[in-house]
């Protein structure tokens, strides 16, 4: 095959020096065909094959790859064949004599051939939305935590929401969406998924979903369309799958480190409003498109009915959380919210916690069981409530039941303060009163009394010292004559 300096010079004499081509021919020991190709391009003449090349060890084996590559389209994507491992069953269990070089030559052919190929989409102005779920790792507290985030991202102006959630569950969902809707100030008229159980119960034929009841009801309440995707068809939502991995690799780089997860939602919302800014100019036509907020926002917690048991609690999410009394062994209401617990009794509110998302925990709130502990006194000794209070109740519980057999009760009477004074005034006396040495109820109640006297004495002072400015316009007293039908 001529080289680059060969033609170089070909054309040179010919064109240059007016050599003819059996000259050239004969000086260069090529033949006249290819002095001719030089002549007609400057460009190394290429070779290509006119048939694939016989590969006689190989190809009795094509058709069984080409089966086991075509299996592979229906198999998780983790767990697709390699060209390694094709080789090393072909080996195995087939006693292919060839080597894997050769093996690896097919398969990356034949994978080429079969690369997927996509359609650019897009989108009017308030038209669509698409929706998905990521995950990253913060340091909140100094612990390392895996939060999900919730990633919402209009298809026109590509401006983007982000929120992390402790949790993918169902109220999480829907607290994204009220979340994002508020912060853009409008609604677009279609969302597009993927099927997340939490918004799809069963997939039907082609587009047809039968859909989550709360989930419907959300639509209903902000008239929105849903889309979803093909199952495993990532790609055809393909602007908020990119934002996935823009949030993870910008906004949670280096890695979050934070008081809370409601400090980190600050951070999230302060990027999305720098990336809002960069696409002002698009996001001025979009935001005019967007359909308007209804007046009430929906409701996002999950509803489910549970049963108290005789120890004044219920298990939710494989924890326990307790109630009052006067619920105990009752059929109550659970209204789960991401960040609390809401229990009634019918339509009446009996319960507030925080929600938790470890599992095995006991969440008791001490006055649910102060009216158990006023008549089961001894119980204060091991009630697990009392051991979950802070490290001052542990302190004043030891003293008391060291000193005095029966301390019990003395303790079991300072917890009942808890029923009159607030819980931190009642915590820092307690704390007063073991500094001083003298932490017995009488003492305790007086330092309570006294607290809360000299906090009205100066809500009093304060309000007077208020009131001397204030000054009271005098009106004209003949306006009163009105009241006894004089008409002047």
């Amino acid at each position: 095959m001529l080289r680059m300096v060969d033609i170089e010079y070909i054309r040179k004499k010919h064109f240059i020096e007016g050599w003819a081509i059996r000259k050239i021919s004969r000086n260069l020991q090529v033949s006249r065909q290819s002095v001719r190709k030089a002549l007609e391009s400057a460009e190394i003449p290429k070779y290509n094959l006119s048939s694939t090349k016989p590969c006689p060890v190989l190809d009795p084996y094509k058709p069984l790859i080409l089966e086991w590559l075509l299996k592979d389209k229906t198999a998780p994507k983790k767990q697709q064949h390699t060209a390694r491992r094709i080789f090393e069953r072909l080996r195995d269990d087939y006693y292919y004599p060839g080597s894997e070089s050769t093996v690896r030559r097919f398969v990356q052919l034949e994978k080429k051939q079969r690369v997927e190929m996509f359609i650019p989409l897009t989108a009017d102005w308030g038209e669509q939305a698409q929706v998905d779920w990521g995950r990253a790792k913060v340091h909140i507290n100094g612990k390392e935590t895996e939060v999900s985030l919730f990633c919402l991202r209009l298809k026109a102006s590509l401006v983007p929401f982000v929120w992390a959630s402790p949790t993918e569950k169902l109220e999480a969902f829907l607290e994204g969406h009220k979340l994002a809707f508020e912060w853009l100030g409008g609604i677009p008229t279609t969302l597009v998924y993927d099927n997340p159980k939490t918004a799809v119960t069963k997939i039907l034929k082609g587009p047809y979903r039968e859909e989550h009841t709360v989930f419907s009801s959300l639509r209903a309440h902000y008239l929105f369309d849903s889309e979803f995707c093909n199952p495993a068809s990532g790609n055809e939502k393909g602007t908020v799958e990119n934002l996935v991995k823009f949030v993870r690799r910008n906004a949670m780089v280096p890695v979050p480190s934070v008081r809370s997860i409601d400090e980190l939602n600050q951070n999230l919302i302060a990027w999305c409003d720098r990336q809002r800014q960069i696409r002002m100019k698009d996001w001025e036509q979009e935001s005019q498109e967007l359909m308007p907020l209804p007046p009430v926002p929906f409701k996002c917690s999950r509803t489910k009915m549970v049963s108290t048991s005789r120890l004044l609690l219920f298990e939710f999410d494989r924890n326990h959380y307790s109630v009052p009394v006067s619920c105990g062994h009752k059929k109550l209401r659970v209204e789960s919210f991401v960040d609390r617990i809401e229990v009634y009794d019918s339509s009446k509110l009996v319960a507030l916690h925080d929600r938790c998302y470890s599992r095995g925990e006991k969440i008791m709130q001490l006055d649910h069981y102060l009216p158990l502990l006023a008549i089961k006194p001894r119980a204060v000794k091991n009630a697990l409530v009392v051991r979950k209070l802070p490290e001052v109740y542990q302190r004043l519980r030891v003293y008391l039941c060291k000193r005095n057999p029966e301390g019990y009760r003395e303790f079991a009477q300072i917890l009942l303060l808890n029923q009159e004074f607030n819980f931190e005034h009642v915590l820092q006396v307690i704390e007063e009163a073991l500094n001083r040495n003298c932490p017995s109820y009488s003492v305790i109640r007086q330092l309570l009394v006294t607290k809360m006297v000299n906090s009205q004495i100066n809500t009093t002072q304060s309000v007077a010292n208020f009131m001397v400015n204030v000054e009271v316009p005098v009106d004209c007293p003949s306006k009163f004559n009105r009241l006894i039908g004089a008409t002047a």
